[in-house]
């Protein structure tokens, strides 16, 4: 089973697309600079881009809606 789930994110984030390129921005920001937002021992996943989901997933980031 993938964690955390994609159901849980798409409520946190709206739509497939703009999750992916959260992620991939957050993923190459941590690859870049090294800065993780929870203690390393904490996260499930080894690789970035999992990290990045659980990130969001806690939400450690802040995503900001388009209001209309």
């Amino acid at each position: 089973m993938i964690y955390p789930s994609i159901d849980k994110l798409l409520n946190i984030v709206d739509s497939k697309y703009e999750l992916v390129h959260i992620a991939a921005r957050r993923s190459k920001q941590i690859t870049r600079d090294g800065f993780l937002q929870m203690p390393e021992s904490e996260y499930k996943s080894k690789k970035n881009i999992g990290r990045a989901l659980e990130e969001v997933s806690e939400g450690f980031l802040e995503i900001k809606r388009k209001e209309d």
